[in-house]
């Protein structure tokens, strides 16, 4: 892992983090606290790598999925949207056989002709025990004794959710709903909102952010798997005010009909744009990804924190993080002292 040299101060430098204690938990002798934000590929990425780095793992996952199994359950029985909540539980499955046997089960999709096509089984567990327990946070936590996950998943907010989305193309702006169509719309995605515009978040992953000592935001689809987190206000409040360090994991290309043509410190002006006063202390690339190397220390700087490039990608070329090579850089920046 390498650091680039220091890049000059910003033209905008941020405010002092205020009276919070420093604290390095490797340090004091136990685990990392670590939230995880996103949803879909992203977090699967994300999560197969910490859960190898700390015994503490929180999930704190988007639901805005309206499209494919998940769209089909919560139009039916108005049920948060399971799927990116059930990857996030097969993601931290273990290695071992029970482990690997279960992350395939939850993951499996029926192949029909009727109404179970294309429904993931672990969509119908989950939605199952929410129905018998109608309490989502205790059906995942249920579903994930089950799995033997190493950490727990949460949704970020109590209600489902849609994304509404202001696209521009051709130098004409229209709105769009729906994480479906906010993905695959021509155009520039420019913002993002949720609808209801103030919906509750989960308590629990408020509790799990504000007692965190790492928060990490990406990989994944920026608009709609990232930024979300911070529309849900008692949840992005408690992304601002804890003591927890936080950290930016950029991916290793755009997404398609999202962020096409996409720099990694487009990526980060971004962030800013949508949360101007979030403060980051670590931007985490791909050594194979950064193009102008001044250009994204200064868009790390100019959220407050410092570029760490190390080489984190598949060895097959591929854009997919590979999960020991993001465990070992994550636990080697966990270690370091603050």
């Amino acid at each position: 892992m390498k650091e680039p040299a220091e890049p000059p101060a910003p033209h905008h430098p941020p405010a002092p983090r205020g009276a919070a204690p420093p604290r390095n938990s490797l340090h004091a002798g136990r685990a990392p606290k670590v939230v995880a934000l996103g949803g879909g590929h992203g977090l699967y990425a994300s999560l197969s790598a910490l859960r190898n780095v700390t015994t503490d793992l929180t999930a704190v996952v988007t639901v805005a999925d309206d499209g494919g199994s998940s769209g089909r359950l919560r139009r039916e029985l108005g049920v948060l949207p399971p799927g990116d909540l059930r990857m996030a539980l097969a993601a931290l499955c273990g290695d071992d056989e029970w482990g690997t046997t279960w992350s395939e089960v939850v993951q499996h999709r029926f192949r029909s002709e009727g109404e179970l096509h294309g429904h993931a089984v672990g969509n119908l567990l989950i939605v199952a025990l929410w129905e018998l327990l109608d309490d989502p946070v205790a059906g995942l936590d249920w579903v994930g004794r089950l799995l033997g996950a190493h950490g727990r998943v949460l949704p970020m907010a109590s209600v489902p959710l849609d994304l509404q989305a202001e696209v521009e193309l051709d130098g004409v702006v229209t709105t769009v709903r729906g994480q479906v169509a906010c993905a695959l719309t021509p155009g520039r995605v420019r913002s993002i909102s949720l609808l209801p515009p103030d919906p509750p978040a989960c308590r629990e992953a408020v509790e799990a952010v504000e007692e965190a000592d790492w928060v990490v935001f990406g990989p994944g689809s920026w608009f709609t798997s990232v930024l979300p987190h911070l529309k849900v206000p008692e949840l992005a409040e408690a992304l601002h005010a804890t003591s927890a360090r936080r950290m930016v994991v950029l991916n290793l290309a755009p997404q398609p009909g999202e962020t096409d043509g996409f720099s990694p410190e487009k990526h980060l002006e971004v962030l800013r744009e949508h949360s101007p006063s979030l403060l980051i202390d670590v931007v985490l690339a791909d050594t194979s990804v950064v193009g102008d190397l001044r250009a994204l220390e200064k868009a790390a700087w100019s959220l407050g924190g410092r570029l760490v490039v190390a080489d984190v990608a598949a060895y097959d070329g591929s854009a997919r993080h590979d999960g020991p090579r993001l465990a070992a850089v994550l636990d080697e920046i966990f270690r370091e002292k603050r």
